[in-house]
C-alpha cells in the first residue's frame, strides 16, 4: 500500500520540480528514497537547479525510518511523491514509479547522486541523436570527482566469471581482457555502445520499458538493469549506448552495507548466470560465481600474514562474512531459471 502524496500546483500555475502537469513532460525521473533522507535531498535539489528539460519528478519513499517522506514532502510540495507503507525495493519501487510516468523517457536516479552540469538536458539529447540504442547512460564521479566507473558495465560470461574466481580481474583491473566486465582500462571519456548501463542513472524509452514491463520482480536489488537491458537487447534491438557528456556524482551503496550489497549483489548474478548463458554453461558459471567470494577470502588472508596490511584484513573479513553467508545467495533469486 501506498499514499499518494502528489500537492497540486500554486496559484501562479509553477512548480520547479513539475512546472505543468496538464502538459506530457519529456522524460519522468524517477527516484526510489530508502532512508537517504540528506542525500535524497540533496540529488532533488540538484535536479531542480540543473534540469531545463520539460520533465517530472516521481519519487517513491519506501517506508524509510529516517522521516524521508516527510522532509522531502516539505522540501519539494509539488514533485510527484507516493509514501509506501512498506519497502518495495527498487526493481517494484521504479514499477510503481514508472505506472504514473507520462514522458517519452524515463530516467532511473538513484537518490545517492547529485546531477551536474545540466545532466539531464544533456543524456535526453543523446538519446535525440542515437534513438536506435534506446538505452542510454553517463558517466559518474565519486565524491571526490575521481571516476566512478560503474554507470556501465560488462555481461556476465563464463570468461569473466573465470577471471573473477582465479584474481586474474583483480590483478590486472585495467585490462580489457582479463576485466571484461569493469571494461578494464576504459575511462568512460569517449562515448560508446556498452552491454549494461547501470540502474542509478539510466535512460530508457517509456514505450520500451512498457513493452519489456518494466524490471522483473524476481530481481529485489541488484541485477534488474542487467536483466533490463539483455532482454531489451536480445529481443528488442536495443544498443545500449554511454555519453561522457552526462556527468553525476554517484555516492555508491548509501543505503546498504558493503557486505550486504555483495552478498544482493552475488543472488543478483547468478540469477544473470541462469537466465542468459547458455545453458550449458551454467552449471560452470554458477561454480565459479560461488567460489569467487571463497578466493577473495583466502587471498586476503594470505596476504595480510605476508605483507600486515590492515586493508587485506579487512578484504578477508569481508569476504569472509560473505562466503558464509553463502546459503542466501548461491543459487540466485527463487524463480530466477531459464
Amino acid at each position: 500500500m501506498a499514499e499518494d502524496l502528489q500537492r497540486p500546483a500554486p496559484s501562479d500555475g509553477l512548480s520547479a520540480v513539475d512546472p505543468d502537469r496538464s502538459a506530457a513532460p519529456v522524460v519522468s525521473i524517477l527516484v526510489i528514497s530508502y532512508n537517504t533522507r540528506a542525500m535524497t535531498l540533496d540529488c532533488l535539489k540538484s535536479v531542480v537547479d540543473e534540469t531545463t528539460v520539460p520533465h517530472e519528478v516521481i519519487v517513491v519513499d519506501n517506508d524509510s525510518p529516517d522521516g524521508s517522506a516527510a522532509a522531502i514532502a516539505e522540501a519539494f510540495p509539488h514533485l510527484h511523491l507516493i509514501a509506501s507503507k512498506e519497502n518495495y525495493g527498487f526493481a517494484k519501487g521504479n514499477n510503481v514509479a514508472a505506472g504514473h510516468a507520462r514522458g517519452k523517457y524515463i530516467l532511473l536516479l538513484n537518490p545517492d547522486t547529485v546531477v551536474l552540469d545540466h545532466a539531464i538536458d544533456r543524456i535526453v539529447a543523446f538519446a535525440e541523436r542515437t534513438p536506435d540504442a534506446k538505452i542510454w547512460g553517463g558517466r559518474t564521479l565519486h565524491g571526490d570527482r575521481s571516476l566512478n566507473p560503474g554507470s556501465v558495465f560488462g555481461q556476465v560470461t563464463l570468461w569473466a566469471l573465470f577471471c573473477r574466481a582465479s584474481g586474474l580481474a583483480v590483478l590486472f583491473p585495467r585490462n580489457s581482457l582479463f576485466n571484461s566486465e569493469d571494461l578494464g582500462g576504459w575511462d568512460r571519456s569517449d562515448e560508446r555502445e556498452v552491454p549494461i548501463v547501470q540502474g542509478s542513472f539510466l535512460l530508457i524509452t517509456r514505450d520500451l520499458w512498457e513493452t519489456l514491463g518494466g524490471f522483473d520482480l524476481t530481481y529485489v536489488m541488484y541485477g534488474e538493469e542487467q536483466d533490463l537491458c539483455l532482454r531489451a537487447r536480445r529481443d528488442h534491438g536495443a544498443r545500449p549506448r554511454m555519453t561522457p557528456e552526462a556527468e553525476i556524482i554517484h555516492f555508491h551503496g548509501a543505503s546498504s552495507r558493503r557486505a550486504s550489497r555483495e552478498i544482493m549483489t552475488l543472488k543478483g548474478k547468478a540469477t544473470i548466470v541462469r537466465r542468459f548463458l547458455p545453458r550449458w554453461q551454467q552449471p560452470l558459471g554458477l561454480w565459479l560465481l560461488r567460489i569467487w567470494p571463497w578466493s577473495r577470502m583466502v587471498s586476503g588472508k594470505t596476504l595480510s600474514r605476508v605483507t600486515g596490511r590492515p586493508r587485506f584484513a579487512e578484504a578477508a573479513e569481508l569476504w569472509g562474512e560473505v562466503w558464509r553467508a553463502r546459503a542466501d545467495w548461491r543459487n540466485g533469486y527463487s524463480g530466477g531459471g531459464t
